[in-house]
Order: C-alpha cells, then structure tokens, then sequence
C-alpha cells in the first residue's frame, strides 16, 4: 500500500478526535471571520458594513450586501469590469473608519 501525504491528520480511526477537531474548527472559522466586527455605516453613502481593526494598520471589513449595489465608488468600478475585490476602496468608507477610530466606536485589537 503506497503512503499518502496529508497536511493534517484526519483521525478516521478516532472518531471522538475528529468530531473535537471539526468542533473546533466551526469555533476557529467563527472567532476569525465573525467575532469583533462591529456594524458602521458609510457617512457618505449610509452602506453598512462589519468591521474589525486587528491593527493600525491591518483592517478587515465584511460586507452586508454587494458593495456595488449600495456604494457608488464601488458602483463606478464595477462598471469599469472590475469587481469588489479590486485593491482600491473607497476613500469615504475609510475616512468613516478613521473617525469611528478616533470616536471611540470601533476599537483597534
């Protein structure tokens, strides 16, 4: 029987193992992509988002809706054929989260 190469165990033989690793891998994926953003709305434009500042300068932002459809700078690039996940973001949605720093109302990790 030829070895196989895996980056992780995957624990077929311990069924208890696998169902605690899958548990913590729901609670991973939920502290990483959930937990700590905070519900802001765009001042120019009233788009909500979820935010989270790991960093001053490392910013994570999730979208309630497509940014295109609330956003006009998004809108404008989207027209253009690039999509939300172009590098340039919208300098208003920015200086909201600059302010909301500032404010008090989303903190920095």
């Amino acid at each position: 029987m030829a070895a196989t190469w895996a980056k992780a165990p995957d624990f077929a033989d311990r069924p208890e193992r696998r169902a605690e690793v899958r548990a913590q891998t729901v609670a991973d994926k939920r502290r990483y992509l959930e937990d700590g953003l905070t519900p802001l709305r765009c001042q120019a434009c009233g788009t909500e988002v979820r935010v989270r500042k790991a960093s001053e300068r490392q910013t994570s932002i999730e979208w309630t809706e497509p940014p295109q459809q609330r956003c006009p700078v998004f809108a404008r690039l989207s027209e253009g054929g690039y999509g939300p996940g172009r590098p340039e973001g919208c300098e208003s949605l920015a200086k909201t989260i600059r302010w909301a720093v500032e404010e008090g109302v989303l903190e920095v990790e």
